[in-house]
Protein backbone atom coordinates (compact mmCIF):
# COMPACT_ATOMS: atom_id res chain seq x y z
CA UNK A 1 0.00 0.00 0.00
CA UNK A 2 1.08 3.61 -0.71
CA UNK A 3 2.34 6.04 2.06
CA UNK A 4 0.76 9.40 2.75
CA UNK A 5 1.11 12.45 4.97
CA UNK A 6 -1.39 13.20 5.88
CA UNK A 7 -1.95 16.98 7.94
CA UNK A 8 -5.26 17.91 9.91
CA UNK A 9 -6.74 21.54 9.98
CA UNK A 10 -4.16 23.97 12.38
CA UNK A 11 -7.45 24.08 14.23
CA UNK A 12 -8.56 20.87 14.85
CA UNK A 13 -9.04 19.44 18.10
CA UNK A 14 -7.82 16.37 19.68
CA UNK A 15 -10.24 14.34 18.87
CA UNK A 16 -10.66 15.66 15.68
CA UNK A 17 -7.67 14.30 14.66
CA UNK A 18 -8.71 10.54 16.51
CA UNK A 19 -11.76 10.88 14.19
CA UNK A 20 -9.40 11.30 11.56
CA UNK A 21 -7.04 8.52 12.20
CA UNK A 22 -9.69 6.14 13.23
CA UNK A 23 -11.44 6.97 9.51
CA UNK A 24 -8.02 5.86 8.17
CA UNK A 25 -8.29 2.77 10.17
CA UNK A 26 -12.06 2.11 9.01
CA UNK A 27 -10.61 2.29 5.34
CA UNK A 28 -7.82 -0.10 5.52
CA UNK A 29 -5.34 2.11 6.48
CA UNK A 30 -2.39 1.50 9.13
CA UNK A 31 -1.23 4.35 11.11
CA UNK A 32 2.46 4.16 10.79
CA UNK A 33 3.74 7.79 12.95
CA UNK A 34 2.34 10.87 14.61
CA UNK A 35 3.85 13.95 14.33
CA UNK A 36 4.26 16.25 16.82
CA UNK A 37 5.65 19.48 15.03
CA UNK A 38 2.25 19.45 12.94
CA UNK A 39 -1.47 17.96 13.89
CA UNK A 40 -0.86 15.41 11.88
CA UNK A 41 0.19 11.69 10.62
CA UNK A 42 1.67 9.06 8.00
CA UNK A 43 -0.71 6.07 7.09
CA UNK A 44 -0.31 3.34 4.67
CA UNK A 45 -3.47 3.69 3.01
CA UNK A 46 -5.45 1.81 -0.08
CA UNK A 47 -4.49 4.08 -3.06
CA UNK A 48 -8.26 3.60 -4.72
CA UNK A 49 -10.14 5.05 -1.44
CA UNK A 50 -7.54 8.28 -0.61
CA UNK A 51 -10.08 10.56 -2.05
CA UNK A 52 -12.09 10.01 1.09
CA UNK A 53 -9.19 11.13 3.09
CA UNK A 54 -9.07 13.89 0.93
CA UNK A 55 -12.46 14.82 1.55
CA UNK A 56 -12.55 14.38 5.63
CA UNK A 57 -13.57 17.50 7.13
CA UNK A 58 -10.54 17.90 9.55
CA UNK A 59 -7.93 16.92 6.86
CA UNK A 60 -6.08 19.81 5.65
CA UNK A 61 -4.02 17.93 3.32
CA UNK A 62 -2.89 14.59 2.28
CA UNK A 63 0.63 14.18 0.09
CA UNK A 64 2.75 10.96 -1.08
CA UNK A 65 5.07 9.82 1.70
CA UNK A 66 8.48 9.17 0.22
CA UNK A 67 12.12 10.88 -0.20
CA UNK A 68 12.19 13.50 -2.61
CA UNK A 69 15.24 14.40 -4.19
CA UNK A 70 16.67 17.65 -6.18
CA UNK A 71 19.11 18.39 -8.80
Amino acid sequence: MPAYIVSCNESAKPEEVADAKQHCRDQGGTIKHEYTIIKGFSVEFPEDAVTTLENHPHIKSVENDGVMKIQ
